[in-house]
């Protein structure tokens, strides 16, 4: 996180922020499964295998979806080079509306496939050489860093090298909460928002 400019690490620290608004939603609107924590939903597959078929097959569409949308956004960005990262987040908001519009019309899952196709999407925002530089949505992997960087401090290395990394994981909640207050008033209509905060990062992204 250091090497990146400060924009990007606000504009990672708000994905991640929508990545925990969506995801609150989806759990919400599922009654427990996930459309950004794919570790989740992973160890829900699991347990659906051993106890429940349903969930399992709902879990296994989820993740499905979440991979399909990384797909997506990395064969998409390949072809727009110097506007990849706008173009990315162009994606993700179009998915969102997309689920949004869903959502709106009656087909609940469907919409939050394409929500969870949007998060898998938001992944790709970061990514150099084929890897991700920051990660949006898996906090366990942000949560490990903050814990070595912390031992890195303990050991003579840089005392706050481990803010970048927790603001990650406290936009995250933070966006949760926000989700998780907004549903009573919006429900799944919260997708329409979390749309338009998305292309509102596309515009802010590369300027």
């Amino acid at each position: 996180m250091h090497d990146h400019p400060r924009r990007d690490q606000a504009i990672a620290a708000a994905l991640a922020g929508l990545a925990g608004y969506v995801d609150a939603v989806g759990f919400i609107a599922t009654g427990g499964l996930f459309v950004s924590f794919m570790s989740g939903n992973s160890t829900r597959l699991g347990i659906g295998l051993a106890q429940a078929r349903e969930i399992a097959a709902l879990a296994g569409s989820l993740l499905a979806a979440f991979v399909a949308g990384v797909t997506l956004a990395t064969l998409f960005g390949r072809r727009l080079n110097s506007h990849r990262r706008r173009g990315q987040l162009l994606l993700v908001a179009a998915l969102l509306a997309g689920g949004f519009g869903l959502g709106q019309s009656g087909f609940t899952w469907p919409g939050l496939l394409l929500a969870a196709m949007a998060m898998g999407a938001e992944n790709c925002v970061f990514e150099a050489g084929g890897d991700v530089r920051i990660s949006l949505t898996f906090m366990t992997g942000n949560l490990v860093k903050i814990g070595q960087r912390i031992a890195l401090a303990f050991a003579g290395g840089p005392v706050l090298a481990f803010l970048p990394w927790l603001l990650l994981w406290l936009a995250m909640i933070g966006g949760a909460v926000a989700g998780a207050l907004a549903w009573p008033l919006l429900g799944l209509a919260n997708l329409g928002v979390a749309a338009a905060v998305a292309a509102g990062l596309a515009v802010l992204i590369d300027l």
